[in-house]
């Protein structure tokens, strides 16, 4: 089989097309026929050696078809989607043609959306749903700050927030990214300097949950940018991996605030944590009707990995980018993939 593989820990160019020995499935693992797979900041982590020693194939997420089931559960041709489960960290992932996953981290879809859209709902979506209704507990009618929103994963907080019938506020470092971000129906925008705790007051907003895309560059200010009861959940870190500093909950935790992390690579799919619990299908459904705005911005061709890279860590995507199998595809901007 064709796969992408890290020849050596570096930049993008260390990504390199080659031919692997197809992987055989074990007892308690799928074949699937990679169709389409998403691209996702952790991908660039493993690559660059931030995560340390990582599987030679990267890719924890991808949409294609069952080739084989061991068990029988699932018959071959079956559409599918699968994330993480160890792929790209313990075992090899899914930027190859095909890949073995855990059973327990493959969830079959009815949904008719092409490879390219399909591939851009499960890994973002799972976490967001994951972290608003798991470790947030959002109701609806709240006020909801999703902090990163302009990145794939803050896009589909604020998709699902909204869905919710939450109100949510969402935050960018750029103004001219307020368009994208009241399309998908946040309330308000606010500009993020890293002071957003200073905004949130000054507009006299009560904010209830904060899903934190961030990290631990701003943990102090989100915790002051919720209300005497908020929940903060940190689920990303766009800011980078540094810890913080002296962090002293009694000086840095507000009284009555709940803080938690969510950290999907590592826990999805786990019996804690069962995809069970997140409505793949449903969701893949409500895109396909555009009742979620789940769509691509970028599609890349297998071979043009090493450009997809670069543009994700220079920030140009603008949401999810996807790479796909299925027949080579011209990459669009995303201008042109919101407006088709």
């Amino acid at each position: 089989m064709k796969a992408i593989v890290i020849s050596t820990h570096g930049g993008p160019e260390v990504l390199t097309v080659t031919e692997l020995p197809d992987p055989v499935a074990a007892p308690g693992e799928i074949l699937i026929r990679v169709r389409a797979f998403g691209l996702n900041h952790a991908e660039a982590y493993m690559r660059s050696g931030a995560w340390g020693q990582v599987a030679a194939v990267p890719g924890i997420e991808c949409a294609g078809l069952v080739e084989l089931d061991p068990s029988g559960e699932l018959r071959p041709g079956t559409r599918v989607v699968a994330i993480l489960g160890g792929m790209g960290r313990t075992r090899n992932g899914s930027y190859a043609e095909l890949v073995t996953v855990p059973a327990t981290n493959v969830v079959a879809v009815d949904s008719r959306l092409p490879w390219a859209d399909l591939a851009a709902v499960p890994e973002v979506y799972a976490t967001a749903y994951s972290a608003l209704h798991g470790n947030l507990a959002l109701r609806a009618g709240e006020t909801l700050l999703v902090r990163g929103a302009t990145s794939a994963l803050g896009q589909a907080a604020v998709n699902l927030g909204v869905q919710h019938g939450a109100s949510v506020l969402a935050t960018t470092r750029n103004p001219a990214h307020a368009p994208l971000l009241e399309g998908l129906g946040a309330t308000d925008v606010l500009v993020d300097d890293g002071r957003l705790a200073a905004e949130v007051e000054r507009r006299g907003v009560a904010v209830d949950a904060l899903l934190d895309l961030v990290g631990n560059t701003v943990l102090r200010d989100s915790l002051a940018a919720v209300g005497p009861r908020g929940r903060v959940c940190q689920a990303g870190f766009l800011g980078g991996f540094a810890p913080v500093a002296d962090f002293d909950p009694i000086a840095d935790l507000p009284s009555g605030v709940q803080l938690s992390f969510f950290g999907s690579a590592f826990v999805l799919g786990s019996r804690a944590f069962p995809l069970s619990a997140v409505p793949l299908d449903a969701i893949c459904a409500q895109v396909e009707a555009g009742d979620l705005k789940a769509r691509p911005t970028r599609i890349f061709r297998f071979d043009e990995i090493v450009e997809a890279h670069r543009v994700m860590e220079a920030g140009r995507a603008l949401g999810k980018m996807v790479v796909t199998l299925d027949r080579p595809v011209p990459a669009r901007d995303a201008d042109d993939v919101r407006d088709s």
